[in-house]
């Protein structure tokens, strides 16, 4: 979300003050929530999507289009949207884990994660996306694709997010 200032120059307002009575606004009519530094949060940014059934995956069956119910995407996908955030992927080392070029990858803050799961993490001063594993009782990341080396950290790991979901659009 923008910045109060970035608000200012986006609306053309002179003053702070007016983007604060924008903000409340949205506040109250629950399009925005803050958390506890000030900082927004967009609520509920896909709004309400319809679900119709289900869809066979294996052996084709009849078609069949039942109203069944409606889910947020946001009340979906995140659990904790104060620690939740977009970052969009650079390069192939993921490619195999069907992460590409151009995809966001809809992640949560954490300094913790469970082995086997895609983090974000600051090794040795530089940021990846890797798969988090142990080997001899040390953390190392694996990329998901066979023409990158696992990175073991020289001198330090950080764990800075988990992988929540990768988003695509279809081209």
């Amino acid at each position: 979300m923008p910045t109060y200032r970035e608000m200012m120059d986006m609306f053309n307002y002179n003053s702070k003050n007016s983007v604060y009575k924008l903000v409340k606004k949205l506040v109250a009519e629950k399009f925005v929530s803050q958390d506890s530094q000030g900082r927004l949060i967009p609520n509920n940014l896909y709004g309400q999507t319809p679900i119709l059934g289900q869809v066979e995956a294996g052996f084709p069956t009849d078609a069949q289009e039942d109203f069944v119910d409606t889910v947020s995407l946001d009340d979906f996908l995140i659990d904790n949207k104060e620690s939740t955030y977009l970052l969009e992927v650079k390069g192939l080392s993921m490619k195999d884990a069907g992460i590409l070029p151009g995809d966001l990858v809809l992640v949560e803050k954490t300094n913790r994660a469970d082995f086997g799961r895609i983090v974000i993490a600051e090794v040795d001063g530089e940021w990846t996306m890797k798969y988090l594993q142990k080997k001899n009782g040390r953390p190392y990341l694996m990329p998901a694709n066979k023409k990158f080396k696992p990175i073991y950290p020289q001198e330090d790991l950080k764990i800075a997010a988990i992988v929540k979901g990768v988003i695509r659009k279809c081209r």
